[in-house]
């Protein structure tokens, strides 16, 4: 049965999920980085630019399990890109060149309709403008047998996780603390929701937490 996941993202200690101020130069906002430097090392993160070698053990585990599974994906309009409004034009194809790391059906919510982009390795880019169960319907619908992965931001896990539509979360909490930036917890209530923590174990970059219902 497909599942929907939030599976390798990455918080601050103080759970923020991207600093403030995203931009073409700061895609994950001003030291959001920081959050990520349990991954970029790892075998898992290397391939996925079609580099060798990188770092086996937990962290790889966890980020391959991140990729692994999944027939569909769904991104809040931020993770495409830094556009805002309506699209200029057709230039901007998201952050990843013309192979994106996805190789499956991504939906991209957005108020703002453009026709679907195809790109290499299996990824189709499609815009979806009719809210976040829409996305779901069709990611769902693309999937098959295989979950589907709400990859992000902060803004759209909150969305998917206050409609009660997420069945499992895995947070990887870098020793970090950003102070401001994108708080993904304000006003959530996990318990409430009916998660509790399946799986910790801490690495030296970060402490992964999975938490299902």
């Amino acid at each position: 049965m497909t599942k929907v996941r939030v599976a390798g993202f990455s918080l601050s200690t103080d759970g923020f999920g991207a600093g403030p101020e995203q931009s073409l130069q700061d895609p994950l906002g001003k030291r959001g980085k920081e959050l990520h430097q349990w991954v970029f090392g790892t075998q898992t993160f290397q391939a996925m630019f079609g580099k060798d070698g990188g770092s086996l053990g937990v962290d790889n585990d966890y980020a391959s399990r991140g990729m692994s599974g999944f027939g569909a994906f769904i991104l809040g309009r931020n993770m495409f890109g830094p556009i805002r409004g309506e699209w200029p034009d057709d230039t901007w194809k998201g952050w990843w060149g013309d192979n994106p790391p996805y190789h499956a059906p991504t939906y991209i919510l957005t108020h703002y309709a453009r026709d679907p982009i195809v790109l290499e390795g299996g990824t189709t880019f499609y815009f979806i403008t009719g809210g976040i169960e829409a996305a779901l319907e069709q990611a769902k619908a693309a999937a098959g047998e295989l979950d589907v992965k709400i990859g992000g931001g902060v803004s759209t896990v909150r969305q998917y996780l206050q409609a009660g539509l997420v069945d499992e979360l895995h947070f990887a909490v870098a020793p970090v603390v950003l102070g401001k930036g994108e708080a993904m917890f304000t006003g959530i209530d996990l318990p409430d929701l009916g998660f509790r923590v399946t799986e910790h174990i801490a690495t030296e970059y970060a402490t992964h937490i999975v938490l299902a219902k």
